[in-house]
């Protein structure tokens, strides 16, 4: 069985390969959606960033030059972290409103666990 970290490894790469060749709509969409099914699958953030880490270290030996890759990978990452910063802003938001119990007792439920300062 392949755990979510090593599906998203793999699909994370053939995502970034597919986004170097073709900055478009499409390639920025398939980022958003890693970042989502990530999200849902319980895939931890700093998962999620050593992931694009080694898939831009593994991109380098392709590029034309270091700030070609940088900018590509920036944007790429923005888009796949976008789940995550909509998910703790929610989180912040209902924290802010008194809510943080009931929302806290449900991510713990789905095997959440999320922590935030004071």
């Amino acid at each position: 069985m392949v755990t979510p970290v090593a599906r998203l490894r793999q699909n994370y790469a053939a995502a970034f390969t597919r986004y170097l060749i073709h900055r478009d709509e499409a390639a920025r969409e398939a980022a958003y959606e890693l970042g989502r099914s990530s999200l849902e699958d319980g895939v931890r953030l700093l998962d999620v960033v050593l992931i694009h880490h080694e898939v831009v270290i593994d991109a380098l030996p392709g590029m034309e030059g270091p700030q070609e890759l940088a900018n590509a990978a920036t944007a790429f990452l923005i888009e796949v972290l976008a789940s995550f910063e909509m998910a703790q802003r929610a989180f912040q938001d209902r924290r802010n409103n008194g809510q943080e119990a009931p929302l806290r007792h449900r991510l713990a439920q789905a095997g959440w666990e999320m922590s935030f300062p004071s």
